[in-house]
């Protein structure tokens, strides 16, 4: 049986909290109604959020039980105004978002702090002798490659691929081990989950598409847990900006105009946490939850612990990327793959059921 201790967050962790809770003060100040959804973020004085470490080396913290409003009803020209390089299309295709809908999730769980680093995938594929689907398939993943030219192929694809070459080891970039693990499918991300739920004896999933979007905003309503402002987004995620620009100029007006400090992925946790003590729920991986994709479930999405649609053909991914543009990068944004997709913007996070707090039976199958 593996081990799972407790700690209290170090000190660059409190320093990362305090940081987080300024930012989302200033977020109360850009709109009425801020912090209408409960639960409150932390105070000053207020003890750091609880965080276990399992046996791989992961952080999870533990997110209480609240409720909150999930999607966006915003208006394609409202968005126009904040958004002003992309066409009208775009904003329109957002409609999956709608409508808005009051959400409460009723038990407490942990979330990994971070996503699942290179590192730690490494260890689970080490004890557990599980073969990653791009190297088992012998079809690879996808990878940055500075000789590709993505106007010359059939797909426009940013990224070339699939390809033997690239796979969780390698995205086409350097990655260290406490980077997030890319070109993973669904069903890695299943499979590890299971293998820890077997070694520790607790219950170990892909968060719910739910679970996933009151993580990340942590009791703001806004765009980003930081405001609606896109240029701000720089402050805390990691995502296309005019660091990652120099590598795709044909994509530079979708860029945002700071500078994140990363090109390519970001060591985990090099950006505030959010209010929850979450790190990179926007940015630098995108994120499989455990969701089938259903493009008008939320007008019949249930109040309590939504589980999506009871079937479907793709799985739901939330967060975006470093290579993600701003409108896509929003807490409300929803996107989706076939399970057996891996690509070198997707990664994962892992959700632990509080044991005393019972099981939600996400359809992690």
């Amino acid at each position: 049986m593996g081990t799972c201790t407790v700690s209290m967050a170090t000190t660059t962790d409190t320093r990362r909290a305090a940081v987080a809770r300024l930012l989302l003060i200033l977020a109360w100040f850009a709109g009425p109604g801020a912090w209408a959804q409960a639960p409150s973020p932390p105070t000053p004085g207020q003890a750091s959020p609880e965080v276990i470490e399992n046996t791989l080396g992961m952080k999870l913290v533990r997110v209480p039980a609240g409720e909150f409003t999930m999607g966006s009803d915003e208006a394609p020209d409202a968005l126009a105004s904040s958004y002003p390089a992309y066409e009208h299309q775009r904003f329109v295709d957002l409609y999956d978002e709608a409508p808005r809908h009051r959400v409460r999730i009723t038990r407490p769980f942990y979330l990994g702090q971070d996503e699942v680093t290179v590192g730690q995938f490494a260890r689970f594929l080490a004890l557990s002798g599980y073969t990653p689907e791009s190297v088992a398939d012998g079809t690879g993943g996808y990878g940055y490659n500075a000789a590709y030219d993505p106007s010359k192929t059939e797909r426009g694809d940013a990224f070339e691929g699939r390809n033997p070459i690239y796979s969780w080891r390698n995205p086409g970039f350097p990655q260290g081990d406490d980077h997030p693990v890319l070109n993973v499918t669904w069903n890695d991300a299943v499979a590890l989950a299971k293998w820890l739920s077997n070694k520790e004896g607790a219950v170990y999933r892909l968060p719910t598409e739910a679970e996933w979007e009151y993580a990340c905003r942590a009791g703001t309503p806004a765009r980003y847990p930081n405001g609606d402002d896109p240029q701000a987004l720089t402050h805390i995620a990691n995502t296309f900006d005019a660091d990652a620009a120099t590598y795709w100029p044909r994509w530079q007006a979708f860029a945002l105009k700071g500078h994140d400090g990363f090109a390519f992925t970001a060591p985990v946790g090099s950006f505030p946490a959010n209010a929850f003590g979450l790190h990179d729920m926007l940015g630098n991986a995108w994120e499989w939850v455990s969701d089938w994709y259903g493009d008008t479930y939320y007008k019949t999405s249930p109040v309590d612990d939504p589980q999506g649609p009871a079937s479907g053909s793709v799985r739901v991914r939330r967060g975006g990327s470093w290579h993600t543009w701003a409108l896509y990068a929003r807490c409300s944004f929803r996107n989706w793959n076939a399970a057996s997709t891996r690509y070198t913007l997707l990664g994962m996070r892992l959700l632990r059921e509080d044991k005393a707090s019972g099981s939600v039976q996400a359809r992690d199958k």
